[in-house]
């Protein structure tokens, strides 16, 4: 018997590989010696992006990956102790 794979785990090993290649091209980026070869891999780790994206969004609209609203204090908070961490 073929197994059935419905259209939300089919959408989540999507999102799961797209979040694992966006791993590797950000470390091949930044650990490159060439500048055109970092270029070219900064140029694919942007397109991985675009397509983790696609795939997320297409997730959230179809309900697989709820997304709560954030608190606007909780909102505040987070600016706060990452814009610190920066300076």
């Amino acid at each position: 018997m073929a197994d059935i794979y419905t259209e939300k785990e089919i959408l989540g090993d999507a999102l799961a590989a797209q979040k694992a290649a966006t791993g590797e091209f950000n470390t091949f980026a930044n650990e490159c010696v060439h500048e055109d070869v970092r270029q070219t891999m900064l140029h694919i780790l942007s397109q991985e992006h675009d397509i983790q994206q696609d795939v997320f969004n297409m997730m959230h609209s179809q309900g697989f990956y709820p997304t709560p609203a954030a608190e606007e204090k909780k909102v505040q908070e987070t600016r706060q102790q990452f814009g610190q961490s920066v300076k």
